[in-house]
């Protein structure tokens, strides 16, 4: 099959080569914002140069789609959401070089150009990521209703039976790790090991706490854990998910429907900690991540504050030189990153089986939006057929 945008001059006695038919496949559309999840057919365009086709094996639901499910951020409309998922190549574009049909790999959201200047500073994770897209005039990679164009959700659009996608989206990774559990890599674990490892750089012996015990506070749990820290505090609503971080290797738990999260931890640790994690996205966990912090302390936000919501800080704490911060996917450079925790994965160090509360197919993924609205699952996982 020839990649689009590839010509082959013809004698002229011989008809023009056509252009290769779209695919069909099975996705997930949100119409508008807000609204349900529609299970659909929809066309996939064949791959442009540097492109690459995926087929999806697993998918897992993140909270940040829901966060622009439910209208707390913006994209463009009609879309496929998705962005935590692992498959198997199908097809390469013109000028892949990195990648052929039959490897495995995980998709990341960190697109990056490897050109601009935060790429060239060694901060991929912040990439402007110009020319990653196809160009207005060119056809859309992802279709439904007679042509009718496609947004791609954050270069990805998971929620699909493929991916056609820029290869600098995707890294190799090794066959023998099951997709199911490396789908998780491509997020929750990426985001919450990677504010511990990256964006704090937590030295062993510290005191953390974690607020929200999710898929990927969980992972800030067990990424602290890694790093050696000797307190790992976690503090969540939920009496299921703070049995689950104790497993995941939290020292102590806070219920904070028992009492202001701020004074336990602050009790637990004679003043405070040394670093907190806020892995929700709440103006108020914000705030308590600063508050619970000993003098000198970080607290790093990796939850999604919805946009416009401000968060307030009493301005003297400065003067005892904490610190807040944000964090955008770990820091990741996810081409390095992502095959180091597979194999943490594959050496029993890195925890991912005990992330999976569900698995699910692709029409039950509404079902799989309102059991995570519950919180009733650490993660859910979408495994498609083949």
């Amino acid at each position: 099959m020839l990649p689009t945008g590839v010509s082959i001059g013809a004698p002229a006695d011989r008809p023009p080569i056509a252009e290769p038919e779209q695919d069909t496949m099975r996705a997930a559309v949100l119409p508008q914002i807000p609204s349900m999840l529609e299970v659909t057919d929809i066309q996939v365009d064949t791959p442009g140069p540097r492109e690459v086709l995926v087929r999806t094996i697993a998918a897992g639901l993140c909270h940040s789609d829901l966060h622009f499910m439910e209208g707390k951020y913006t994209c463009g409309t009609p879309t496929v959401p998705g962005h935590e998922a692992a498959g198997i190549v199908e097809a390469v574009g013109a000028d892949v070089t990195y990648l052929q049909p039959g490897d495995h790999v995980i998709g990341c959201l960190s697109i990056f150009c490897g050109h601009c200047a935060y790429c060239l500073s060694g901060r991929p994770v912040l990439c402007t990521r110009q020319g990653l897209e196809r160009d207005p005039e060119e056809s859309s990679r992802l279709s439904w209703h007679d042509g009718e164009p496609l947004h791609q959700f954050l270069r990805l659009s998971a929620f699909a039976e493929m991916m056609l996608v820029h290869e600098n989206t995707l890294v190799k990774i090794r066959e023998e790790m099951p997709l199911d559990r490396a789908a998780l890599i491509g997020c929750a674990v990426t985001t919450g090991l990677g504010a511990v490892f990256n964006t704090a750089k937590v030295p062993p012996g510290s005191t953390v706490a974690v607020i929200g015990c999710g898929g990927v506070g969980l992972n800030s749990v067990q990424g602290a854990v890694i790093a050696g820290a000797g307190r790992v505090i976690a503090v969540d609503t939920n009496p299921w998910k703070l049995d689950l971080a104790r497993d995941f290797g939290a020292t102590d738990l806070v219920d904070a429907t028992a009492g202001d999260p701020v004074a336990q931890v602050r009790d637990l640790t004679a003043g405070g900690v040394e670093f907190s994690f806020e892995a929700i996205g709440l103006k108020i966990t914000a705030e308590q991540s600063f508050a619970m912090l000993q003098n000198g302390g970080t607290a790093t936000i990796i939850g999604m504050i919805p946009e416009g919501q401000k968060i307030e800080l009493p301005g003297s704490d400065f003067l005892d030189e904490k610190t807040i911060q944000g964090s955008n996917m770990g820091s990741n450079r996810f081409r390095v990153d992502m095959p180091r925790y597979v194999d943490l994965y594959l050496s029993g160090r890195l925890k991912l089986d005990e992330l999976v509360s569900a698995r699910i197919g692709l029409d039950q993924i509404n079902d799989g939006f309102d059991a995570m609205r519950r919180g009733e699952v650490a993660r859910s996982v979408i495994t498609f057929e083949g």
